[in-house]
């Protein structure tokens, strides 16, 4: 990897992250090579003069520039000359300057990946809009869990009722149960019992919700009516 620097803050975080992965080396290439040489010692890396850059360009796969230049330092004819010296294995290259340092013909060449800052920014835009997409999903699955987790607890608020009427409808069928076995105890006809079980539990059963339904007016009476033939999935006007 080669650096080309103003030994600005933004290419020691370049350097920085690249050293992280361990590259085969790293150089820094600056006006002077004194400067170059600070930065370079950081990474365990070494320095050179940007007027030795034509003869080492051909050495680095990546090259990532970053100066102050007012005109570009690396042209199409110094690329070309590098990838022909490589045998034209491609070299990747980032240019993060203002203006640029990589003439924009060096893009059209083969073997050469070249980025911009504009090209970064695109990136970044792209991202963002797959980071606004991915939120809004996120945010439909968790108002989605919401509604799941009120509604288990509106069940919930249900559980001391729903458990109050199965204890009641297991009193009833029990004590059904042993007036029945008394009948058969004393010698009664097993259809009688059987007939008589049947009555009491269907009496007891529907004594509540008759008696209910029998009585009171105006819309708790209407609701009331709403809620039985919905339970027992009852169409009264058919």
């Amino acid at each position: 990897m080669c650096c080309l620097s103003a030994l600005s803050e933004m290419i020691e975080l370049v350097a920085t992250h690249f050293a992280a992965r361990n590259p085969a080396c790293i150089t820094i290439a600056n006006r002077t090579l004194e400067r170059g040489q600070k930065l370079a010692q950081q990474f365990s890396g070494n320095a050179i003069t940007l007027s030795e850059l034509p003869d080492v360009l051909p050495r680095y796969d990546v090259v990532v520039t970053s100066t102050a230049s007012q005109l570009p330092i690396v042209g199409k004819g110094l690329v070309e000359r590098a990838l022909k010296a490589r045998r034209h294995r491609p070299m990747f290259m980032l240019d993060l300057a203002v203006p640029r340092d990589i003439e924009m013909e060096v893009a059209k060449l083969d073997d050469v990946y070249l980025y911009s800052v504009d090209d970064i920014a695109s990136i970044v835009e792209v991202g963002k809009e797959a980071r606004q997409q991915a939120a809004e999903e996120a945010e439909a699955i968790i108002k989605a869990r919401v509604v799941e987790f009120v509604e288990w607890l509106k069940r919930r608020e249900a559980v001391p009722l729903i458990r109050s009427l199965r204890d009641e409808a297991e009193r009833i069928r029990r004590n059904a149960l042993d007036a029945a076995q008394k009948q058969l105890a004393r010698g009664e006809a097993p259809e009688k019992v059987l007939e008589a079980l049947s009555l009491q539990l269907t009496n007891k059963l529907m004594h509540p919700p008759t008696q209910a339904l029998s009585q009171g007016h105006g819309p708790e009476h209407d609701a009331l009516i709403e809620a039985v033939a919905h339970l027992y999935r009852l169409h009264p006007e058919s």
